[in-house]
């Protein structure tokens, strides 16, 4: 028995549009009203946002109008390639959009399956190899990696526009060697010359610790550039690492003590987020720094103790420090240790200021200070970076699923995926789908299939968690899946998988 109050019954009848590319019948199709492929991929186009949209007039040269239709273009095409990529089958040798945005082009390994592809829309190339061939050999140098593999190659990818597989050749001679000891098929591998060294990218996230040589502090706030933090955590110039030990940045500013505020300026592999760790498996987005006032609730994120509350108790205190004594600060009854030093400290969603010390532990209790950020803010001329306000970034636990959707749901309410409509499978198979939601909420799954009047719950996913999974054989027929908030709200992400 569902545990949501609303019958399946009762659940809207007219989806917003029809996200595949095949002609849908009248008589079969869900919904009574005449919304075309056309109007359903227009709005994809439309809900660029303008910096999305601004980005893209900087990047690729494209006015507001020109990147809406290629957003638009775009989508279909690649709906367009996921219908084929299933309808062809083994001949499927990959699929791509044209350099200028203007065609798609499917890749097939029997010339006579052309007319499907052009019947669909697209441009049809014949080629040597299938893309689950090129899989094979991508997988086979997979295999072969080893940890020394990085000074000679920089990676390697399925090229499908070039029907092989590209090997990044930072050495020509010992990528040679590498594809050689693979075993894999060598004339499906092209040496491509590159000087790319790759190093991961890392978030920057109020609260989370690093490391300045031998000792440990917390991130404040991250702003744009960088982060800021205690004074007296470094000194202008000192190197810090981050969470993983990995290099970061340099303190590029620092007063400690008479302030106890500084500013780490990261390095490119860093990329500060409007963030910070709420120490239960999420974040809290901050929206802004507007000033609590005194006897408001705050709470601090830090990488000792993690997320500790209390009330504001005074402003504008002063500190005497066996260093010296601080001016400016903000006392709370929160308790701190060592190591938390220059964490987070919010009021909701607004920044506060970041931890510089106190008396006790969070043991037996005590009293913590803080240095205001809107200070630091001010006296570096730095911007912090904000969300919308509307709570935790969406999850990301579930991958490898064929695509993937993101949304936003508050209790009591149900959203309808994929993005507000519904996807025809045109062969039976087996459906998964998979909810990721935020920590310390009840979510629950439904797959949804249309019988002809009336969607109908073919499969539901009802724990008590926020994590969801579902697998389903089902037969040829239009599917959709609804995200279902039984008890509180947030962002989710949700991987699907279909025939």
């Amino acid at each position: 028995m569902k545990r949501r109050l609303a019958a399946v019954a009762a659940v809207i009848l007219l989806p917003a549009g029809v996200l595949g590319t095949v002609a849908v019948p009248a008589n079969a199709a869900p919904g009574t009203g005449s919304t075309s492929a056309t109007e359903s991929t227009s709005a994809t186009g439309t809900a660029a946002t303008p910096e999305m949209l601004a980005a893209m007039e900087r990047d690729l040269g494209l006015n507001a109008s020109q990147a809406k239709d290629r957003i638009t273009r775009d989508d279909k095409a690649s709906r367009t390639d996921a219908d084929l990529r299933k309808a062809l089958g083994r001949a499927y040798a990959g699929g791509w959009v044209s350099a200028d945005g203007g065609a798609l082009v499917v890749a097939i390994t029997d010339a006579a399956l052309a007319g499907r592809v052009t019947g669909a829309g697209a441009q049809a190339r014949v080629v040597a190899r299938s893309a689950a061939e090129l899989d094979g050999v991508k997988s086979g140098l997979d295999r072969a990696a080893t940890k020394a593999t990085h000074t000679s190659v920089a990676g390697w990818y399925v090229d499908v526009a070039s029907n092989t597989v590209v090997v990044l050749a930072k050495n020509g001679t010992a990528a040679s060697a590498f594809v050689k000891a693979s075993g894999v098929d060598a004339k499906a591998v092209r040496l491509v010359p590159t000087t790319e060294s790759p190093v991961p990218f890392y978030d920057v996230r109020g609260g989370d610790a690093y490391y300045m040589g031998g000792g440990r502090c917390s991130v404040g706030f991250p702003v744009t550039g960088g982060y800021v933090t205690a004074g007296h955590c470094g000194t202008t110039g000192t190197a810090t690492q981050g969470f993983n030990q990995v290099a970061s940045g340099t303190f590029r500013g620092s007063s400690f003590p008479g302030n106890d505020y500084a500013w780490v300026q990261t390095n490119s592999n860093w990329t500060p987020q409007p963030w910070v760790n709420n120490y239960a498996g999420g974040n809290v987005t901050v929206a802004g720094s507007t000033e609590s006032a005194v006897g408001a609730a705050i709470c601090r994120s830090g990488s000792t103790t993690g997320w500790k509350c209390g009330t504001v108790q005074a402003k504008n205190s002063s500190v005497t420090y066996p260093q010296g004594t601080v001016s400016g600060l903000t006392r709370t009854n929160a308790c701190a240790e060592p190591g938390d030093s220059g964490g987070s400290w919010l009021s909701g969603q607004q920044a506060q200021g970041v931890t510089s010390g106190g008396s006790g532990n969070c043991t037996s209790g005590g009293t913590t200070y803080f240095q205001p950020v809107n200070e630091i803010l001010s006296v570096y001329g730095l911007t912090l970076r904000t969300g919308s306000g509307g709570g935790n970034p969406p999850p990301t636990g579930c991958t490898g699923y064929e695509a993937t959707y993101s949304g936003s749901v508050t209790s009591g309410n149900s959203q309808i995926q994929p993005g507000g409509s519904y996807y025809q499978s045109t062969v039976s198979g087996t459906h998964r789908g998979c909810l990721d939601g935020p920590s310390g909420v009840d979510f629950d799954l439904y797959l949804q299939k249309w019988n002809g009047s009336a969607w109908v719950d073919v499969a539901a996913a009802e724990t008590a968690s926020a994590d969801e999974t579902i697998t389903y054989n089902g037969t040829a027929g239009y599917y959709r899946y609804d995200v279902y908030a039984y008890s509180g709200s947030g962002s989710y992400t949700l991987g699907i998988t279909n025939p």
